[in-house]
C-alpha cells in the first residue's frame, strides 16, 4: 500500500474508535488491520514496557487491561498523522475516566509499521509516569502473558 493508503486507513481506525459516545465508538477495523503476529511495543523503562506479540496479545493482554480499568470504552483521539512509506505516525490524546472517576487523558506518539497491507508493529511512546499514576503497575500475571 502506498503512504497515502496507509494514512487513509489509519484516519479511518481512528475516526471509528474516537466517537464521544461509548456505544457507538468502533475498534473492529483496527483488529481486522492488525497482522497476525503483529508486535505493539511499549517503549520505556516501567512496568508497562514490553513487547505484545501477536494479534491476541494486543487485543486481549494490553488493550483488554486497559479497558478493564476505564468506565467506558477506551478513547484516543488524533491530533495528527503524519505518512511516510509504510510508517504512519500518529500523535494523539486519550479521553478516559477510570472506574474511580480519575481522569486519563495521556499524551501519546503512536509509530505504526506497514507490511502486505497489515499493521505489522506499532510503538508507543506516552507519559509513564501518568500511566502508572493512574493506571498502577502493569499486572504480573499479564506480564507472563505478554512475553
Amino acid at each position: 500500500m502506498s503512504a497515502a493508503a496507509n494514512k487513509k486507513l489509519m484516519q479511518d481506525i481512528f475516526a471509528a474508535a474516537a466517537s464521544p459516545d461509548p456505544d457507538v465508538r468502533d475498534r473492529s477495523l483496527f483488529g481486522a488491520s492488525l497482522a497476525d503476529d503483529a508486535k505493539w511495543i511499549v517503549t520505556g523503562q516501567y512496568s508497562w514496557s514490553r513487547t505484545f506479540t501477536g494479534k491476541d496479545a494486543i487485543l486481549k493482554d494490553l488493550h483488554g487491561y486497559v479497558r478493564s480499568r476505564l468506565r467506558d470504552r477506551a478513547r484516543t483521539v488524533a491530533e495528527r498523522f503524519i505518512a511516510d512509506g509504510d510508517i504512519v505516525v500518529v500523535e494523539a490524546k486519550g479521553d478516559n475516566v477510570t472506574l474511580e472517576g480519575v481522569r486519563y487523558d495521556n499524551d501519546y506518539c503512536l509509530v505504526f509499521r506497514f507490511e502486505d497491507g497489515k499493521i505489522k508493529e506499532i510503538r508507543e511512546y506516552c507519559d509513564s509516569v501518568l500511566t502508572e499514576k493512574v493506571l498502577g503497575r502493569f499486572p504480573q500475571a499479564a506480564i507472563r502473558a505478554a512475553g
